[in-house]
């Protein structure tokens, strides 16, 4: 087999299980599915995943199922112990337990306290509290990423993709970047049809392989909103930046998308220190 071949093969394998886990969050997943899923064995497996992702499987299951229940806190009045089983626990209390832990505070203290609810009291609130809008030149960053479809809150599937496939391509590096594109208004766009994609940073004068797409962002003025806190909160954040920053700043957006940029892993970060910077084109 040569080696391009057996990069195809390693890269499908990661992407397989990736998938699988993104996708059947709700349910029971071991280590023994998860390898059957990788056509390995469960000790391989879990060593390959561990050494390419820094994290255990059982510790990103945790974190993914926790992100996805923050955003139903955050965005829905959906009861806890309904959320609960929507992200693979039990009961609410197993799920109140795992989510204190990660998040510093209670389900129904989160969805009453958290950062989305500051953003939506308006601009004296989120000045009070520190954030800031900062306009100034954006550098390009080439990228390589994968396209994703349906709610912002799930673009992890695209990112873990791509992820792998940059590691399985050597493309990898200790400051690889981490940005996204969000094209759409999940106010107006049906969430189904919503249309993001998901990039990571190529190091200088390299390419990517399919199915990963080459892309560019920045090399423009942005307003620049650095944003502190879980990825759930993002929405907010999102209406305040349009419909109270930019009607009041005498600015106008550019004809292009806003994007992110995530200064911080999630992985090795507490949701209430995760940084990101919105970044919405103006014109000069």
């Amino acid at each position: 087999m040569n080696r391009s071949h057996s990069w195809t093969d390693y890269q499908e394998r990661l992407s397989r299980v990736i998938a699988y886990v993104h996708d059947h969050l709700a349910e029971e997943l071991s280590l023994e599915q998860l390898a059957e899923v990788a056509h390995l064995s469960p000790f391989h497996w879990h060593r390959t995943y561990h050494a390419l992702h820094g994290e255990t499987m059982a510790a990103t299951i945790r974190r993914l199922r926790l992100h996805r229940a923050s955003g139903y806190l955050a965005n829905t009045q959906q009861p806890v112990a309904r959320i609960a089983t929507l992200c693979g626990y039990p009961n609410a209390q197993s799920f109140t337990r795992a989510f204190r832990t990660l998040y510093g505070m209670a389900p129904m203290e989160y969805r009453a306290k958290g950062s989305h609810v500051l953003f939506r009291q308006g601009q004296a609130h989120v000045q009070a509290a520190g954030y800031a809008v900062d306009i100034r030149y954006v550098p390009a960053v080439q990228l390589a990423g994968l396209p994703h479809r349906g709610s912002y809150m799930r673009i992890g599937k695209a990112f873990e993709n791509g992820f792998a496939r940059m590691g399985a391509q050597g493309l990898l590096r200790q400051d690889t970047r981490w940005l996204a594109l969000y094209h759409d208004d999940p106010a107006v766009v049906p969430e189904k049809q919503l249309r993001a994609w998901a990039g990571l940073s190529l190091p200088t004068e390299s390419s990517a392989m399919p199915p990963l797409e080459p892309r560019t962002l920045g090399g423009c003025v942005c307003a620049v909103l650095r944003h502190r806190g879980p990825y759930s909160t993002m929405g907010a954040a999102y209406q305040w930046l349009y419909g109270s920053w930019l009607l009041q700043s005498g600015r106008e957006a550019l004809d292009q998308p806003v994007f992110e940029e995530y200064l911080n892993n999630p992985r090795d970060t507490a949701p209430p220190d995760l940084l990101t910077e919105i970044c919405l084109p103006l014109r000069e």
